[in-house]
This record gives C-alpha cells, sequence and structure tokens, in this order.
C-alpha cells in the first residue's frame, strides 16, 4: 500500500487529529519543507472536503426526515385549510407550550411553598413533569443542562433518608 492508500486508511479511520499528523511517520525523511507544506494543504483539503460531506450528508438525510413528517403528518397549512375546527387546533397547537410552562411552574411553587407532605411518589412524579417540560419547552439542552443538578439532588435525598 502506498502513501495514498495509507492517507485514505487515516481519512477514514480517524486514526489521528488530522492526516498530516498521522503520515508523518510515512514521509520520506528527505522530502523538503516546501513539500512537506504542500502536502499538508492537500490532506488539510481533503480534510475539509470530507467534512463538507459528512455535513451535507445530514443535511439531506434530515430534509428527508422532515419531508416524510410533512407527508405523513401533515403541516399547519393543512389545519388552516380545515374551515372550523383547523383555527381552533391551530390555537391550541400554539398554546399548548404557555399552558404546559404555567402549570409547571404553578406546580413547583405549590410544591416550595405550601405543600409539605408529599409522598417520594408524589416528589418524583413532579420532578419527571418539569423534566418533560423543560424538554419540551427549551429543548434538549435544557434538560441536560438540569440533569446533573436532579442527580445530585436524588442523591442528597437518599442519603438523608439513610441517615447519612
Amino acid at each position: 500500500m502506498g502513501i495514498l492508500g495509507k492517507i485514505g486508511d487515516v481519512l477514514t479511520g480517524g486514526l489521528a487529529d488530522t492526516a498530516f499528523d498521522a503520515i508523518k511517520t510515512y514521509l520520506p525523511p528527505d522530502m523538503s519543507e516546501e513539500d512537506k507544506a504542500k502536502m499538508k494543504l492537500q490532506l488539510e483539503k481533503l480534510e475539509m472536503e470530507k467534512r463538507a460531506q459528512a455535513n451535507e450528508a445530514t443535511a439531506e438525510a434530515e430534509a428527508r426526515v422532515n419531508e416524510r413528517v410533512r407527508q405523513y403528518e401533515g403541516t399547519a397549512s393543512d389545519l388552516k385549510s380545515m374551515p372550523i375546527l383547523g383555527p381552533i387546533m391551530l390555537f391550541l397547537r400554539g398554546s399548548q407550550r404557555i399552558v404546559w410552562g404555567f402549570a409547571a411552574l404553578y406546580l413547583d411553587y405549590m410544591w416550595f411553598t405550601q405543600w409539605t407532605t408529599l409522598t417520594d411518589r408524589q416528589e418524583t412524579a413532579l420532578i419527571v413533569v418539569n423534566t418533560l417540560v423543560l424538554g419540551f419547552l427549551f429543548g434538549e439542552r435544557a434538560v441536560k443542562n438540569v440533569t446533573p443538578m436532579l442527580k445530585d439532588a436524588f442523591v442528597a435525598r437518599a442519603k438523608a433518608k439513610r441517615g447519612e
């Protein structure tokens, strides 16, 4: 296998941070710095092309998924075509986040200010509701940010029950 085959292995196998770093050991010792620089530029170009192809494939896959959803589940414009139920469904669909958000806010307010005799099951249910609402209202990132805090709360609660 020649140097091009090894470059291909590096680019497809991810053996190093960059392709150039991976093939430095295969370069002839008498290769000039100018040739090394040219090779490094070519390899960086190949890496950029590979990333661009991967990004393009990802975008294409997302577009196919979105088209499939549109095809099988419909869009908001489909609801507009229904005379009476369409606008009502659009309103309910748009207000759902607000309703769930304020419901979770109310439950949390009651939990932290008024309710003093909640069972473990009720507290767990409140935590699950909060996590679901956070996930739907603010996305996956919000849940990832809150998860460590929830884990610490569960650990502290378990230690308190054991008397530690």
